[in-house]
């Protein structure tokens, strides 16, 4: 079945409060995505950010955002009077997210909600038995982050790091409204969400999710489930992830994340794993799966090195792991990321899986050599993008290119002018018509905007995670645009629609 989507971070939906929301922003967009005739909607990782403001270093593999929820639902369900509405004054800046100010303000703003919540106590005593195995550690986690001024896990007291039993319950009898107050707004977040999702799903829209592999050193994965992670007596990695060396980072990059004892998983017949992934299944259609690579091997460098050239491959769970999870939660429908260098067992596991992997469209132009990702070598069992929330957008990454890339991608095109300004509808194209069952497009590349809309530049900080659609930017006539291209390339939505 031929099929195609737009990637959409939800952070980037217009919204009145500063970040996109589960807002009515949010349905007009599943209400476009159906009109366009689109069959799904990729969004980025859900969790809530710390520091860098990254999705893909989260203070948990199991929470949500507390920034997505709607504050407008919160006023419609009395929770907040309209006064306590933040106002954005004519001087806002719509385009781009100030973390700094949400931060701030936001936390304030539902704490004044939750001090009125009473209206949903049998729903919400509810969704508290059915998220016990992470619900309770995580709200604590928070809670004891804030007694300690919100920093990391590891400037915590000792006695309480290591939960000695007389130091965590003094920390948490003190903290103990405000554990109430973060198991409310995972309650709210879900409740919302579980509301979009709906709505999708009778306009014939499926979520593609995204969870990171790994998680991020201060979570409340690390501090709840520390036999899961490559820890050492005090609760400090042995080793962190990476990757090694290579002509963009001729040191690695180091990302820091703690690394699994994939021994302990495999012991407790991967029940994080089994229990993290039926969490995901709960909240997307189809999950994405980043770095799958790691799952064969994965890099570990030394705890307190300065940079990731010193590292060792070691070895993943491979087969093992994904077989454990078929047998306890039947066929799933996901999205392995094997970008980058592949070695043989990588493509093997990839394979034997049987999971569509990624083909990037800005990886194809390679004047030297033909590469893997050019659309003449794709099979049916992939998932085609013009690019991924790391890369520039497709007209950024063709201004950016050497000229020798440059001609070969306008001739692959069919000689096309190098000053169309229609050249994103090209590269478009191009996707639509592989024969990769599933195309997905970033919204950038069909408003056919140019680096200023990139969301992400790996390896960098402070710029990050920002860029926002302005209302009424997808509009009518990009919309049935969409729309033609999509039917004549075969990947057009089977049930009925309305005309744009």
């Amino acid at each position: 079945m031929r099929e195609s989507g737009i990637l959409m971070p939800i952070f980037s939906l217009p919204s009145n409060y500063g970040i996109g929301t589960f807002s009515k922003e949010a349905m007009k967009f599943v209400d476009q995505l159906s009109l366009a005739g689109q069959q799904y909607w990729q969004v980025l990782p859900l969790g809530p950010t710390s520091y860098g403001d990254s999705p893909y270093q989260s203070l948990s593999s199991f929470a949500g955002n507390p920034y997505f929820i709607d504050l407008d639902t919160l006023h419609e369900e009395g929770m907040l009077t309209k006064e306590e509405l933040p106002t954005l004054t004519k001087d806002s800046d719509n385009r781009n997210i100030d973390y700094e100010l949400l931060y701030k303000t936001r936390y304030h703003i539902l704490r004044k909600a939750y001090a009125r919540f009473d209206a949903k106590q049998e729903a919400f005593q509810r969704f508290k038995i059915e998220n016990e195995y992470w619900l309770e550690g995580y709200s604590n986690f928070m809670a004891i982050k804030n007694y300690y001024n919100d920093q990391d896990l590891y400037k915590w007291d000792k006695k309480v790091l290591a939960k000695e039993t007389d130091a965590l319950e003094h920390v948490l009898k003190e903290c103990k409204s405000n554990i109430g107050f973060y198991e409310f707004i995972q309650f709210e977040f879900m409740e919302q969400w579980d509301k979009l999702h709906s709505y999708a799903k009778s306009k014939g829209i499926q979520i593609i999710g995204d969870i990171p592999i790994y998680v991020a050193l201060d979570s409340a994965d690390s501090w709840n489930w520390p036999k899961l992670f490559q820890f050492d007596a005090d609760l400090k990695p042995t080793a962190v992830a990476g990757c090694p060396p290579d002509p963009f980072a001729i040191t690695g990059q180091l990302w820091g994340n703690p690394l699994y004892n994939w021994e302990y998983h495999n012991a407790t017949n991967y029940e994080w794993w089994v229990k993290r992934i039926q969490h995901s299944f709960k909240l997307y259609d189809v999950v994405r799966i980043d770095h799958f690579r790691g799952f064969d091997e994965y890099y570990s460098v030394p705890f307190g090195a300065k940079t990731a050239e010193h590292g060792t491959w070691e070895a993943g769970p491979g087969m093992d792991l994904f077989n454990t999870l078929n047998s306890q939660l039947g066929t799933l429908n996901i999205i392995a990321e094997d970008l980058g260098f592949l070695t043989d067992t990588v493509i093997k596991l990839l394979q034997d899986s049987k999971y569509p992997g990624m083909k990037i469209l800005q990886f194809a132009f390679d004047s030297r050599e033909e590469s893997d990702y050019i659309p003449h070598a794709y099979n049916n069992n992939c998932v085609v993008y013009t690019g991924t929330h790391d890369n520039d957008t497709i007209l950024g990454w063709f201004h950016s290119i050497n000229q020798e890339d440059r001609k070969f991608a306008l001739a692959y095109l069919g000689d096309v002018d190098k000053s169309n300004p229609d050249l994103h509808w090209d590269f478009i194209r191009l996707a639509m018509g592989s024969v990769a069952n599933t195309a997905i497009i970033p919204i950038q590349d069909y408003l056919g905007l140019g680096s200023e809309a990139r969301i992400n530049t790996p390896s960098t900080m402070g710029d990050n995670w920002k860029w926002r659609l302005l209302s009424n930017e997808f509009t009518p006539a990009v919309i049935s645009k969409i729309r033609r291209f999509t039917k004549t390339y075969g990947r057009i939505k089977k049930n009925p629609v309305v005309e744009v």
